[in-house]
């Protein structure tokens, strides 16, 4: 029989907007420690205090959540924050010559950016995801946590459940122990898993990052081999609710930003400039374009995956 779990109630006070604060932490798709079904989301996680299986459902400014494993009552705990209870929004004001801003903030005013507090677990699919195609990025963290993540606990290994099969994704200390044989056959090679690795050895720093403003975690996350703005952003973003880490760097991401604001598809330096009256808010604006579908149109062919790696040889499935 599989335990019961714990429950939480809260109500926030506002609506609830479930599908980006926790789409933000899915690597695609079929990344096994998230699955969304309908307006249900279920999150595998591995906290201070052991690993966590959290099930939530928001319907207007009421959560319902339940959790299982040893980090059930930690994730509980933390819920509020996960869902951006500490999120300065109320601060940002969209500038009138930035009319598709202002209409996103109209239409999504009640996001709020979430904090996981889990600086390691977003450090890690970072890595795999510098210079690659999101796909491929994906694929990687999806075959590496099925063979050396564990199975998450509660209902994931109930065939009738709809967390059947959910994996938690590795200690830092799994991460640094994986052969890099093992990291190539998932198409990560060195400049990749090196930083991973490295990092996973630094984990308590990394988690003590928490404590600090978001300019002083950039600082220390940046102190770290191939770590650089990018990867520190995307961290930043999901773990420390940063609502100024806008993905700079980002191969689609500065251009879709200056097209949605200006018309045109300018490089990061550009876009900085552009962004510099968000400052303190500069994801939140990418975010809020993001939701409100402000895509520049493609006319080009897509990143083509790269073919070095063993499973790129292979070909991929």
């Amino acid at each position: 029989m599989i335990a019961t779990g714990r429950t939480r109630e809260l109500r926030l006070g506002r609506p609830v907007l479930l599908h980006p604060i926790l789409g933000q932490l899915r690597r695609g798709p079929a990344d096994p420690t998230h699955r969304q079904i309908g307006d249900m989301w279920l999150r595998a996680t591995r906290t201070p205090v052991g690993t966590a299986l959290l099930k939530v459902a928001a319907s207007g400014d009421r959560v319902s959540a339940r959790a299982w494993g040893e980090g059930a009552e930690w994730v509980l705990e933390q819920l509020p924050r996960l869902l951006g209870e500490g999120d300065q929004a109320d601060s940002f004001r969209p500038l009138p010559e930035h009319p598709t801003l202002v209409q996103a903030q109209r239409r999504f005013g009640d996001y709020r950016i979430g904090r996981s507090d889990a600086v390691f677990e977003s450090l890690a699919p970072a890595c795999l995801e510098q210079v690659v195609t999101g796909k491929e990025a994906y694929l990687a963290f999806r075959l590496l946590v099925w063979e050396f993540g564990e199975l998450a606990p509660g209902p994931a290994d109930d065939p009738d459940s709809a967390a059947y099969g959910m994996r938690v994704a590795p200690a830092p200390q799994a991460w640094a122990k994986i052969p890099s044989w093992r990291y190539l056959a998932a198409g990560v090679e060195e400049r990749r898993s090196k930083p991973l690795v490295r990092s996973a050895a630094r984990a308590p720093a990394l988690e003590r990052t928490l404590r600090n403003d978001n300019a002083s975690a950039d600082r220390a996350l940046r102190s770290m081999p191939g770590i650089g703005p990018w990867t520190s952003a995307e961290v930043r973003q999901r773990a420390h609710g940063d609502a100024d880490a806008w993905s700079i760097g980002d191969y689609h991401v500065g251009k879709a930003i200056s097209w949605a604001l200006t018309g045109e598809k300018l490089d990061d330096d550009a876009t900085e400039q552009i962004l510099e009256p968000y400052r303190g808010h500069r994801f939140r604006v990418q975010m809020l374009l993001l939701m409100a579908g402000l895509r520049p149109p493609r006319r080009g062919p897509r990143m083509t995956l790269p073919t070095h790696t063993p499973r790129a040889t292979r070909g991929s499935s």
